[in-house]
């Protein structure tokens, strides 16, 4: 299961214009701590930055899944509530989740989490689809390593 993280990180970026200004970006990492996090995100953006930048924010991220897809640009984040029945009481359950999904717009993130939820066995209610400001999700993998 991922453990993510949002980090935040400040640096100078140079406008279409040509004018430099500093900026902050969020950033999600899937780390087992805040210092792998922060280790993490100085690697990934040694590769894409090649001037300076400060790690300004990190904080975790209450995200279950996560539906990346080719071709998209943004992120959405998801609330959707499972739907199940308690028999015992007969009563109707519901558990509320946050999901994050890649997409261009708000109607290709509904319809890319339903491609992504398609093999759920349970019913399920998409309460909120909201844009992020995140540029980017960085998730681990087997061969990451963070000492190198």
């Amino acid at each position: 299961m991922a453990n993510w993280f949002e980090v935040k990180i400040k640096y100078a970026k140079i406008s279409e214009q040509g004018i430099e200004r500093m900026v902050s970006e969020p950033y999600l990492v899937d780390a087992m701590s805040f210092t792998e996090a922060e280790a993490r995100i100085c690697k990934e953006m040694e590769a894409f930055l090649g001037g300076e930048f400060q790690v300004v924010n990190i904080k975790r991220a209450n995200y279950t899944d996560l539906f990346p897809f080719d071709g998209a640009d943004k992120w959405y984040r998801c609330r959707v509530f499972f739907v199940t029945i308690d028999e015992e009481k007969g009563m109707e359950k519901r558990k509320g989740v946050n999901m994050l999904v890649q997409a261009s717009d708000l109607k290709s993130g509904l319809e890319n989490l339903s491609i992504g939820l398609k093999d759920m066995t349970i019913d399920y209610d998409v309460t909120a689809i909201t844009e992020t400001p995140i540029m980017d999700v960085f998730p681990w993998y087997a061969n990451d390593d963070v000492t190198e």
